[in-house]
């Protein structure tokens, strides 16, 4: 008898040296059924895909347009170490941003192979994008720090605002350089605890992803999506489609609108459902527990596949 779960997909931030053999999934990687995405990833980012992610170097596993092929490939594979594994039915999907790509491949929407050329793509538009940062708000309402974004943007060239609505004391923002520093500045004196500068040089989910977005339409374009057999909660709208088609514009409003993770959990909690973070690192968990979730499970915990069989 299976059991049902809600699983997540991790996005940018959580990638690692040696994501591969310290996530479990060294073998699969390598097998015969799955080494044609490996090779797919490794034509993208020109470079062999499994020496980078497990000898480095660090810098390049962090280059955007790397990143996002390599991300979406590892939680591929930890995801069909999963139902390969266990007897487990997903309800529900969802992704923090880069990871709601992962989640239309495992609700076959779209291939691995797809995915993986989408993602390239995005990550190359993304760089290509003005420069700009993005700064971690800790202990301040979103409310607050939203109208210190509008009040010290001054117009397209000056321009901060919410990207990541993480938890309800957790919110990154996105834009240009002057106009995050003086939010982050304006947010401590309004009693945030912390505001931690990112080391990132792309304003993700910010306007400045605007020229990015429009051109992402034409990959979009290339590609037949399908409905998904999972339903599959969306970033931008935090609920599911009805048609196939309602996906790529989804996918285009995603690049230069907030995360809405913090509506993303509440929602996971009227379902009372194991979630599972499927993919590498831990970011998501720590979030779960930010937005007061419970029965969370990493599958990048070594002791993952023993706590859920005790679960389920």
């Amino acid at each position: 008898m299976s059991f049902s779960a809600f699983l997540a997909f991790p996005g940018q931030g959580s990638q690692h040296l040696s994501m591969l053999s310290a996530g479990g999934i060294s073998d699969i990687a390598l097998s015969k059924e799955f080494s044609y995405a490996l090779e797919c990833c490794s034509d993208l980012i020109s470079h062999d895909a499994f020496k980078l992610i497990e000898e480095g170097p660090e810098e390049l596993i962090n280059q955007t347009s790397i990143t996002q092929p390599l991300l979406v490939l590892c939680s591929y594979l930890h995801f069909n170490k999963l139902i390969n594994s266990i007897n487990i039915a997903p309800t529900y999907l969802a992704g923090h941003s880069l990871g709601e790509y992962s989640a239309l491949v495992a609700g076959n929407s779209i291939t691995i192979i797809e995915a993986l050329k989408l993602v390239r793509k995005r990550g190359e538009l993304m760089e290509l994008a003005p420069n700009g940062s993005m700064s971690a708000i800790m202990g301040l309402e979103q409310d607050i720090i939203a109208e210190i974004c509008a009040s010290v943007s001054h117009g397209p060239d000056s321009h901060v605002q919410c990207a990541n609505l993480n938890s309800p004391m957790q919110t990154v923002i996105s834009g240009h350089d002057d106009a995050v520093e003086r939010a982050q500045v304006l947010c401590t004196s309004k009693g945030a605890k912390r505001s931690i500068k990112l080391k990132v040089s792309i304003a993700s989910h910010s306007m400045l992803m605007q020229n990015a977005s429009n051109e992402f339409q034409q990959s979009l374009n290339d590609i037949q999506f399908k409905m998904p057999d999972t339903k599959i909660i969306h970033n931008v709208s935090v609920d599911s489609v009805s048609l196939p088609q309602d996906i790529p514009p989804l996918l285009v409003s995603q690049l230069h609108s907030p995360v809405r993770w913090v509506e993303t959990c509440n929602f996971i909690a009227t379902k009372n459902l194991p979630i599972i973070e499927c993919g590498p690192g831990k970011v998501l968990s720590g979030l779960f527990k930010a937005n007061k979730l419970e029965n969370y499970f990493s599958s990048s915990d070594i002791e993952f596949y023993e706590k859920i069989n005790n679960y389920g």
